[in-house]
């Protein structure tokens, strides 16, 4: 008898814990009542995050909560790099938020990070002076690391480059700061660009203001295009 007491004890002592466990539980999961925001922005402001960031938190609660879920949702918002999420006694939220930061334009709709990663820009505004770069989907990290690759190049004839583009197959051209554009092609960039070089540094740097485009893809020697003679190519044909 006793031990048969003794096992009900044990029991009951179970019972008991388990419905103090479940009542503490249902008491600490209360409804988010706060939400904190923690970071430095450049670009974005603390009202823009509260906005993109007070739906996810809707109708749910401080320990059932699943952080894994609100931070891959929370880097859903297009200038969002990284998230971080900790609970705050007694029922607070709080993201830690790191921002892109926009190195290029991209195919127009969209801004790339240093990573050459394209990500929304909207609602907000493209911050001014980004180049303007463009391609296939999928290549925006080549096309940044080509630009990157050919700015020390144009910087040395006192050039910026404004626009680069990657064509479907595979030709490039770029714009300069004032206006003009640059048929580099498919190919033998290296001998292309030192001829450019030759020729802006020889003549052509004086005439820049008109001049609608340069066509290196020849095998010797460049073609001018002045302003109001002929239009820009649209892809490149490397028929010469």
């Amino acid at each position: 008898m006793k031990k048969r007491n003794a096992w009900l004890g044990i029991v009951l002592l179970a019972l008991l814990l388990g419905a103090g466990s479940r009542a503490l539980w249902l008491w600490l999961d209360r409804p988010i009542e706060r939400v904190s925001i923690r970071g430095e922005w450049e670009y974005v402001s603390a009202d823009y995050l509260r906005s993109q960031l007070a739906p996810l938190v809707q109708d749910i609660t401080w320990l059932s909560a699943d952080l894994g879920e609100l931070r891959r949702n929370a880097l859903e918002i297009g200038w969002l790099d990284e998230v971080r999420i900790s609970r705050e006694w007694p029922n607070a939220l709080v993201f830690e938020l790191i921002e892109q930061t926009p190195v290029a334009r991209w195919n127009d709709d969209f801004l790339l990070n240093p990573r050459g990663e394209p990500f929304s820009y909207a609602p907000l505004a493209v911050p001014p002076g980004l180049p303007d770069l463009a391609g296939p989907q999928e290549s925006s990290a080549e096309v940044l690391a080509y630009y990157q690759r050919l700015t020390p190049h144009f910087a040395g004839l006192s050039l910026t480059l404004a626009q680069l583009r990657l064509e479907p197959r595979g030709a490039w051209r770029l714009q300069l700061d004032q206006g003009t554009w640059v048929m580099l092609g498919r190919r033998h960039h290296g001998e292309r660009l030192a001829r450019l070089s030759a020729s802006w540094q020889r003549e052509l740097g004086s005439l820049g203001e008109h001049i609608r485009y340069i066509d290196l893809r020849y095998p010797n020697g460049v073609a001018v295009a002045w302003h109001g003679e002929t239009e820009v190519p649209e892809e490149e044909g490397e028929s010469l």
